[in-house]
């Protein structure tokens, strides 16, 4: 299945869950295993955090998904200014960054990205962008009786 959508949302708390329901519903029936579902919605939710978070002047973000038989990528940008790049870009790419202290209240979700996703990266210019790819192809697709789930149809009238 080949689905791309793109979506423009306010940079408000509750607009997380709106790309979660929007992206859920899309990955379920394209028939991901649960497994990656979970993986890829916790790691959207992750990049869509720090766009309201650290979105700062913008006042929306965007969220861009490309799904094919063999990937899932991900694009969560703002037009916002970019967070320190050199020290993001390093926790991007450390073998092993450090982790925050067990009293820090954030921190984590840039590891959290890097262990459930295949391919994380971050672009500072001229967009803060997040790009998130998880390779799909491991999943066990769905079946009843061996054969896939068939997708659901609509009545015309």
């Amino acid at each position: 299945m080949d689905a791309a959508f793109s979506l423009s949302l306010p940079r408000q708390a509750y607009t997380v869950a709106v790309v979660r329901d929007v992206l859920g519903t899309l990955l379920h029936r394209a028939g991901l295993c649960r497994e990656c579902v979970d993986d890829v919605l916790l790691a959207s939710s992750e990049a869509c955090a720090n766009a309201v978070e650290y979105g700062t002047p913008a006042r929306e973000y965007v969220v861009e998904a490309d799904l094919d038989d063999d990937w899932c990528e991900l694009r969560v940008s703002h037009p916002g200014r970019a967070p320190d790049g050199s020290e993001l870009a390093a926790r991007f790419t450390r073998e092993r960054p450090p982790l925050p202290g067990l009293e820090a209240e954030s921190g984590r979700g840039i590891l959290l990205m890097r262990y459930l996703m295949d391919e994380v990266a971050f672009r500072g210019e001229p967009r803060t962008t997040v790009l998130l790819r998880k390779h799909i192809t491991r999943c066990d697709r769905p079946s009843m009786g061996g054969h896939r789930i068939p997708e659901m149809r609509y009545a015309t009238l």
